[in-house]
């Protein structure tokens, strides 16, 4: 997705502070926020550094400082979220099952939030998704932190109120720990069990619903679709973040 389509950008236009400035404030008027927006979504799909950006759009250094803006306020993150409760009110969205799972970014450049693995510099995608691999939770972190740890944090990106009945992961989340906590939030953590596990927990019909986690699996595969997102090039972790979550706003704009 390039550009918005005309409905598309009614249904979150509101969101924007710029959209809110009266016609009879003094003074210069702001570059139109539908044209920044449009700027931003080529950066996120062709991965080009800021200055390559076309001069059909706004000046660069206009559209950088305004998503950064838009980053630092969460003007993103209200976004997606009012997308979500819409879908999962229209009956889009099903929370009810969901799947937990991350993947690798490579920062190159260093930066806030990024940590040293064996792969090297980067950070780990965090996102839960709903029984039809659209997007719960999306979070970012630094790649050394064990998946385990990040669960809980996940959860305060989360979109809905609601939270899942069941959370499928993979091994990577098999730990009597992490199912007590989440337990506590009615919330039923489904894992295979870790090879050297030797006494088993799960139920192996609750285990049968692992055989749907490609749905997350595919949502990342959507998400190396926006060559902006394969290599973290952003020095503050909240601008990276940002990108993502306007991965995740065009994918549920598809929805309506």
């Amino acid at each position: 997705m390039l550009r918005l389509r005309d409905d598309q950008w009614e249904r979150i236009r509101a969101h924007f502070p710029e959209e809110h400035i009266p016609d009879n404030r003094p003074g210069r008027k702001p570059v139109p926020t539908r044209a920044v927006l449009d700027a931003v979504l080529w950066i996120l799909n062709t991965g080009a550094q800021w200055h390559f950006l076309p001069q059909c759009y706004p000046n660069y250094k206009t559209v950088h400082r305004r998503f950064q803006q838009w980053c630092q306020q969460e003007v993103l993150r209200a976004v997606l979220t009012q997308l979500a409760n819409t879908l999962r009110d229209e009956g889009v969205l099903d929370e009810r099952e969901s799947f937990i799972d991350a993947t690798f970014a490579a920062a190159k450049g260093g930066g806030e939030a990024v940590g040293l693995t064996k792969r090297g510099k980067g950070v780990k995608i965090l996102a839960i998704v709903d029984r039809h691999g659209l997007p719960l939770s999306v979070s970012t972190h630094a790649a050394n932190h064990h998946e385990v740890t990040l669960v809980q944090l996940s959860f305060d990106f989360y979109m809905l109120e609601a939270k899942p009945e069941h959370l499928i992961g993979d091994r990577a989340y098999d730990s009597d720990g992490l199912d007590e906590e989440l337990q506590q939030d009615g919330v039923n953590m489904i894992a295979p069990h870790r090879s050297t596990r030797k006494l088993k927990t799960q139920d192996g019909r609750h285990l049968r619903r692992y055989e749907r986690r490609w749905l997350v699996e595919r949502f990342f595969a959507w998400l190396q679709w926006k060559r902006r997102l394969l290599i973290r090039w952003e020095y503050y972790a909240t601008n990276f973040l940002g990108f993502v979550q306007l991965a995740c706003i065009t994918m549920l704009l598809k929805q309506f």
